[in-house]
């Protein structure tokens, strides 16, 4: 029989529960992960294996723990699923030579993934993830009973969630949050960040309600992607609680998700500027490099710009943020999927640091979420934003940004074009700051188009108009 070829994605390795994420081939990644740490010299042969809600996430973290402790390395298993953030904080914590993460994060139910964390406590780069790919079935699998690990000391359980949060306690003003009087729903949507916010301002004055935080391995039956069209729930419990925000997190808790006081979704893109100048304005933090994703907003610039800072812009994938967030002092870095990391933590995106930040924010500043989110547009221009995914043959994909990157247009229905960017896929920038992004899939049929202009009417133009070009580029 042949076997399951791994590839590792934008975040780690992800397949089918029970057609190619089976315990096989589980085990054929744990052994070359073991493999490569055990490659590294002045490293300390101890990881943390975490897991989340999915169905046998915590039997295959199981496994990987088997794997890790029959090949000399300590393995540490937490007692229940625990948000990848604090998976991560525990490497530098305890100086582990790395983390493996057994989620799918927003993906379907039907999917579950590895995600591989190094020694920096952060995603691992592709290097490193090319490295744990080489190594699959280089060499025999080894492994030992689960019970015979905890037994001899070669397992361990560890929960990893008091250490992060008393972290996160040292970043975020939590003292003044549970002063303030604000009502709020967390929406764990299923996914391991269950009533952690919750526990955190019980007994205070910030009243937290949580729904969708028991475990449910088929998530309501939709992708725990805190993404609007999957957070009508929160929007329904923020006008029924007459809450002043709504804070979801995805499946794996890394990831963020914003309703206002009106019961309607934020874009990712606002909550990203509403926390840059949260950082800058109401905190005092004016230092650091400011780093987007290629498909974040404008305002990330003109916010720099006005504020006399330096940004970045880097593909997609965290990634590549933690990257400059291990080589120079990061100020905040985000991206469009709803990941954000912060100056003075790991470098890795943490949906409940995020959250609690949004929190603060409503305290110190006494305004609703709506009012900040309207004063912010007002002062650096109206951001509208929205992106698809299309089908697209695999066989064209090259064919097909190559035709982008050849063939820039002079205008984009009527706007003169500015600039033409093509180090992550290809995004055509107008004259008046919008502009259309296309990216491809390296394992899927499918191609994003993202969009941002002043309007919602051109974003939807935008994006028909990409739709269109993309499928003509097809026939062609």
């Amino acid at each position: 029989m042949q076997l399951t070829k791994i590839k590792f994605g934008t975040d780690g390795w992800r397949g089918v529960i029970a057609d190619d994420f089976t315990f096989e081939n589980v085990r054929r990644v744990a052994q070359a992960t073991a493999d490569y740490w055990n490659s590294l010299v002045g490293t300390n042969k101890a990881a943390i294996v975490g897991y989340d809600n999915r169905f046998l996430s915590e039997i295959y973290a199981k496994l990987v723990c088997e794997v890790l402790a029959a090949n000399g390395i300590k393995a540490l298993y937490p007692p229940s699923a625990s948000p990848t953030p604090a998976v991560t904080f525990a490497v530098r914590d305890h100086k582990l030579c790395g983390a493996v993460m057994i989620t799918a994060s927003h993906n379907p139910p039907q999917f579950n993934g590895y995600k591989l964390k190094a020694h920096y406590a952060g995603p691992a780069g592709p290097e490193i993830c090319a490295q744990v790919e080489a190594r699959v079935d280089r060499s025999l699998l080894r492994t030992i009973n689960f019970d015979d690990g905890l037994k001899n000391g070669t397992i361990e359980i560890y929960d990893p969630v008091p250490a992060h949060v008393a972290a996160v306690k040292q970043i975020v003003d939590l003292r003044k949050i549970r002063a303030a009087k604000v009502p709020v729903v967390a929406d764990s949507m299923y996914g391991c960040g269950g009533h952690l916010l919750e526990s955190l301002l019980e007994k205070s004055a910030c009243k937290v309600q949580t729904i969708r935080g028991e475990r449910d391995p088929l998530f309501g039956g939709i992708s725990p992607e805190p993404i609007g069209k999957n957070l009508g729930a929160l929007c329904h419990a923020v006008k029924k609680a007459r809450a002043q925000i709504g804070l979801a997190t995805d499946g794996d808790a890394d990831r963020l998700g914003i309703v206002d006081d009106k019961g309607k979704y934020v874009s990712i893109q606002l909550v990203f500027s509403m926390l840059l100048l949260h950082l800058l304005r109401n905190r005092g933090q004016k230092t650091g490099l400011v780093v987007k994703s290629a498909n974040s907003t404008v305002l990330i610039d003109r916010i720099c710009r006005a504020n006399g800072l330096k940004w970045a812009e880097v593909p997609v994938g965290f990634k590549y943020i933690c990257q400059k967030m291990r080589e120079t002092d990061v100020l905040i870095g985000g991206e469009e999927s709803g990941g954000i990391g912060f100056q003075g933590h790991i470098p890795e995106r943490d949906g409940i640091l995020a959250n609690l930040m949004l929190l603060e924010m409503l305290t110190v500043t006494g305004k609703r979420l709506s009012e900040i989110a309207r004063d912010l547009q007002k002062e650096f221009g109206a951001s509208f934003y929205d992106r698809i995914d299309m089908h697209f043959p695999l066989t064209k994909r090259e064919k097909f940004i190559e035709t982008l990157r050849t063939k820039v247009p002079k205008e984009l229905l009527g706007v003169p074009m500015a600039q033409m960017k093509d180090f992550d896929g290809v995004k055509y920038i107008c004259k008046d700051d919008s502009w259309l992004m296309f990216r491809t899939s390296g394992t899927e049929p499918i191609i994003r188009i993202y969009s941002e202009a002043s309007t919602a009417a051109r974003v939807k133009k935008l994006l028909e108009h990409g739709q269109a070009l993309a499928v003509k580029i097809a026939k062609g």
